[in-house]
């Protein structure tokens, strides 16, 4: 059997196993087809598309996924507002349900006046990373390391690290909680916009006169602000006050009270 006979013969055997290949792959496609209803794809296409994971879900289309399927919440879309829950209603032939505006609060106030570092750091500038030395280069250790690990995680370029702290645009956040999960000191929070309702912007759990040498502006346990709050809405616990937001009617007594000035309106800043 000569060359070419041989080539023509490998050809032919190739191109019949392709065959072969394209067919079973057709065949499969058809019987192991799984139907999609169509308004999964309708809501991908409504949703805002960050792909940030407010909702609880992997993903635009994961979430989409579970509210026609699962019946979720149409209204966990931080990013998208109400203008996304009312196309998603639409969709689903339901009523809209109510939506409240989420967005970040960063529970420091340690501005570089008002506090300082414990040792220069001169590894990768990274929150992680300096927290994975002595717990962090700050005077306090449960403070904002103002590296920028959350200014990274946000997709909307919604918070900047000024004068050594995370300091949140209001205008620009959409509650999506990228920074809140990017921030190893956990001091950033994701809380219902409100504007009269103030929060305690301090995260140091330590005695009054430890968090005073750390920070001028450190919780120190007063208990001022709870004695005087109307609605018992504020407790203090390990040292630091709390305000509990279902209480709270925004009298603002609390942010008169506080001697050391921590608690604040976010949404009057």
């Amino acid at each position: 059997m000569d060359s070419n006979t041989l080539i023509i013969m490998a050809i032919v055997l190739v191109t019949v196993i392709g065959l072969i290949g394209a067919i079973i792959l057709v065949a499969a496609s058809i019987f192991m087809y799984v139907p999609v209803d169509e308004r999964v794809e309708k809501i991908t296409g409504v949703l805002a598309g960050a792909n940030c994971g407010a909702c609880g879900c992997a993903g635009c289309a994961d979430y989409a996924k579970t509210i026609v399927e699962d019946g979720n919440a149409i209204n966990k879309c931080t990013p998208g507002g109400a203008k996304t829950v009312a196309a998603i209603a639409e969709i689903m032939g339901v009523q809209a349900e109510a939506t409240v505006p989420m967005k970040a609060v960063v529970a420091c106030s340690g501005t570089c006046e008002k506090t300082s570092k414990r040792y220069e750091f001169e590894g990768i500038q990274s929150c992680l990373a300096v927290k994975g030395l002595y717990g962090g280069d700050g005077m306090c250790k449960y403070g904002c390391l103002g590296y920028g690990d959350c200014t990274r995680a946000c997709a909307f370029d919604a918070i900047h690290i000024v004068n050594g702290i995370a300091k949140v645009d209001r205008e620009k956040c959409v509650g999506c909680g990228a920074c809140a999960a990017a921030c190893p000191n956990s001091v950033i929070s994701i809380v219902p916009e409100h504007k009269r309702k103030p929060v305690v912007l301090c995260q140091n759990k330590d005695k009054g006169g430890d968090t005073r040498k750390a920070c001028t502006a450190g919780c120190i346990g007063c208990m001022k602000c709870a004695k005087a709050c109307p609605k018992e809405a504020i407790t203090v616990e390990n040292n630091l006050a709390h305000i509990d937001q279902e209480k709270c009617v925004g009298c603002q007594i609390c942010v008169k009270e506080c001697p050391v000035g921590i608690i604040h309106v976010p949404a009057n800043e």
